[in-house]
């Protein structure tokens, strides 16, 4: 199936992906090993903004590279990739998080749309990051907690999305409270797209369609290894909003 159709494409290993995973690879261990902050219960590591690359995607002098670059644009600047790490146990419950939240990530996946973040008390969710697409680069051979995408996802979450923002000057979209029909979208997807779990390895890489729902499954017995599953995330953003709600 195609990026259009199932909302996602999974890339067989790659000798420039796998150069780049490897050198990603020992940043990502100098990074963990300087700390930083993990959340429920110390068993997710988010690593926002946290991979040394340059604007053009290298790391320790590798190139970013791969089959993604016959499917999407690359943007004129990669900002830095998010790293992030799911240790054994994951998730466990944080002190100030509600029962049903940890529910719904134990039990969903914590099944989300990028972009579209919570916020204040009530967790409203307003668009604040307009992701043009995710690239996703797995740096370890591991096999706990996998990726996991509702396949055809997007699809339904885009048309919930053309529905509140056809309406709104996009100069305004990011002040227009989209909780209700989100939640309403995104329970529809749960009852109804397929959900599947992506395992991948180190050479291989996923790309993500920018509204698709998507998560992490629960840490799952005898996975390995013990310094967690590793993946380096890109999320350039659009240039024109009207290309985040429109385009293909």
């Amino acid at each position: 199936m195609t990026l259009a159709v199932a909302g996602y494409l999974t890339f067989p290993a790659d000798p420039r992906v796998a150069h780049w995973a490897g050198a990603a690879l020992d940043c990502a261990r100098d990074v963990l090993g300087q700390g930083g902050e993990r959340r429920h219960g110390e068993t997710w590591y988010p690593g926002v903004d946290a991979l040394p690359n340059d604007p053009r995607g290298t790391i320790a002098g590798v190139p970013l590279a791969g089959p993604w670059e016959d499917h999407v644009t690359p943007p004129q600047s990669w900002h830095r990739a998010q790293l992030s790490v799911v240790f054994p146990g994951y998730p466990q419950q944080d002190a100030g998080e509600s029962d049903a939240a940890h529910r719904f990530r134990r039990d969903r996946d914590a099944a989300h749309m990028d972009g579209l973040l919570p916020e204040g008390p009530n967790r409203r969710r307003h668009l604040r990051e307009a992701h043009a697409f995710i690239l996703g680069i797995p740096l370890n051979v591991a096999t706990g907690s996998p990726l996991v995408v509702w396949e055809g996802s997007h699809q339904v979450m885009g048309r919930a999305m053309a529905r509140v923002f056809n309406t709104v000057p996009p100069e305004d979209w990011g002040d227009f409270d989209v909780t209700e029909a989100y939640v309403a979208a995104r329970r529809t997807v749960l009852q109804s797209c397929k959900r599947v779990e992506l395992r991948q390895s180190p050479g291989t890489s996923v790309l993500l369609h920018r509204h698709l729902i998507h998560g992490v499954a629960p840490w799952q017995p005898a996975a390995t290894p013990d310094e967690g599953r590793m993946v380096a995330y890109f999320r350039p953003e659009v240039d024109d909003l009207m290309d985040w709600l429109n385009a293909p």
